[in-house]
């Protein structure tokens, strides 16, 4: 058994390890793309060659973060084979079918047209070029959605049947999976995040342009198409954020209460704004939740369900099954021990049809079939020894959250100040100090969108499929040494990649900046 924990707790901060490297460059790839095939439409249209070396200093940027982002990500998806065969056995009818459409027809939409980005500059009629980089800015963008597609099934798995006969999930509605409410929300936000890190990234180094007074003009052209994608971006991404929090709070709302550091909730439910969680607080116990906190009132209430006085359950009521009316009467739910008792039974039933099919026992084997489904949303709960193993982290998501929502609301402010300055104070983004912020700002939307992806990930704990599969009945068969090992060797190529992929950013940024306009154009 502890070796059983050992091989997945080392595969869960493998994948994680892996999934956060990959998420480095991923964002900035959707978002450099959109920005370069803006930069070249205005080209195309104006002819003016400042906008084509603008195309070209940023085009080249967002290939050296391409070519890094592919290595990761190819590892990403063979980690499901050698670290989560049982996984990817259990569902691979329904997560395969995204990843395969991602492959076939986003990734090879992207490795066709991309070459065209960038070495067919003067083989190809300027129209065609430009079409080639619309279109592989639109595959960077499908690419990102069926993966979003498959990672939200995980957080909210529907349009699928168990198939007893196969031991295994089979898909049976395709477009409930892509258009289910989880998958719409996760796309829209996702994307919508991918130009705001692009646009702060643009921004950023941009401001060291002006700050070493390098092609000045360029800059502030950049800053002024990176302020439009980022500034759109922040908005939908906010709206998308609401869109987000109802989901958690209908589908997954331990990671809700994980969120909040909520453990009894109430009708009104505050939010709380800023707090320090108390560490030695456990469920059950009557430990205060918090050392100290600022809470808005009603908050929570209505992130959830847009109702100020609703119920939102915390972590003890979840477990209990227990919610309350706005008029104080209590409703009982499925509390987590009579979920473990249900799949369990869940558990009994799969194997007393695959005797009854042994046997040739139709009558038993319709009669077990009819069992298994009526107990079967609470499948992966059989998995679990107590009540308490369907807490995620909850010290990790809280803080996780309220990073992402902190870094949200600078982001917001900054590229108001961005518009006002490169529209109607240009002699901001001359000042050393607005320079120097605008360069430190890179790091907060990074640090803003790796918190927004622990939030979501790290919240679900222990599921990989909500309520069906725990983590500790998804991993191969392999020993733990074996993840260790591939554990910190993964941990070193990442790490290498990461200083290859800056230092080769930074000194071709050094090489264009030194360099005309004329000359960027013709390069």
């Amino acid at each position: 058994m502890d070796d059983l924990i050992t091989v997945v707790d080392w595969s869960r901060w493998q994948f994680a390890l892996t999934a956060m490297y990959h998420w480095l460059f991923v964002p900035l790839t959707i978002g450099l793309a959109l920005i370069v095939a803006i930069m070249e439409s205005i080209y195309v249209k104006t002819k003016n060659v400042k906008w084509l070396a603008m195309t070209k200093f940023w085009m080249l940027l967002f290939g050296i973060n391409f070519a890094i982002g592919v290595a990761t990500g190819i590892i990403l998806e063979f980690e499901f084979g050698t670290n989560w065969s049982n996984y990817s056995w259990f569902v691979g009818d329904i997560f395969g079918a995204p990843l395969a459409i991602e492959g076939i027809v986003a990734f090879f939409m992207e490795s066709t047209f991309i070459a065209v980005m960038f070495f067919g500059w003067k083989k190809v009629s300027p129209a065609f070029h430009l079409t080639a980089t619309w279109l592989t800015a639109a595959g960077t963008a499908l690419s990102a959605l069926w993966i979003l597609v498959a990672n939200a099934w995980m957080q909210q798995p529907v349009g699928m049947e168990f198939n007893p006969d196969q031991m295994r999930n089979v898909m049976d509605n395709f477009w409930a999976i892509v258009f289910s409410d989880t998958a719409v929300a996760k796309f829209t936000h996702t994307v919508s995040s991918a130009w705001v890190l692009a646009g702060v990234f643009v921004i950023g180094v941009s401001c060291w342009l002006i700050l070493k007074k390098r092609n000045v003009e360029m800059a502030m052209d950049s800053i002024k198409i990176a302020s439009w994608v980022g500034g759109v971006g922040i908005l939908i991404t906010l709206a998308t954020g609401d869109m987000s929090a109802v989901n958690v709070a209908k589908h997954q709302p331990m990671k809700l209460a994980a969120m909040e550091g909520l453990y009894r909730g109430s009708c009104g439910q505050e939010l709380v704004g800023i707090g320090i969680l108390n560490p030695d607080k456990k469920p059950g116990d009557n430990e205060s939740p918090y050392l100290f906190d600022i809470a808005i009132p009603y908050g929570l209430s209505f992130l959830a369900t847009h109702n100020p006085h609703a119920f939102v359950p915390g972590i003890d009521d979840l477990i209990e099954g227990i919610e309350f009316t706005p008029q104080g009467d209590t409703v009982r739910t499925v509390g987590y021990a009579e979920r473990i008792a249900i799949g369990r039974e869940a558990h009994e039933a799969l194997r007393a049809y695959d005797s009854a099919r042994a046997e040739g026992n139709s009558a038993g084997m319709e009669s077990a079939l009819k069992d298994l489904r009526e107990a079967y949303p609470y499948f992966g709960y059989g998995y679990l020894d107590s009540p308490e193993e369907a807490v995620p982290p909850v010290a990790m998501t809280f803080y996780a959250f309220r990073i992402m929502v902190m870094a949200g609301g600078y982001l917001l402010l900054f590229f108001a100040v961005a518009f006002i300055g490169v529209y109607w104070r240009q002699g901001w983004l001359k000042n050393k100090v607005v320079n120097w912020i605008g360069m430190f700002s890179i790091v907060v939307v990074w640090i803003c969108s790796q918190s927004g992806w622990i939030t979501a990930e790290v919240g679900r704990q222990p599921w990989v499929i909500q309520d069906i599969l725990p983590t500790r009945a998804a991993i191969s068969d392999i020993s733990a040494s074996s993840v260790i090992l591939t554990f910190w060797m993964f941990a070193a190529v990442f790490t290498v990649l990461l200083v290859a992929e800056i230092s080769i950013m930074l000194t071709q940024i050094k090489k264009y900046s030194k360099e005309d306009i004329n000359t960027i154009s013709k390069s």
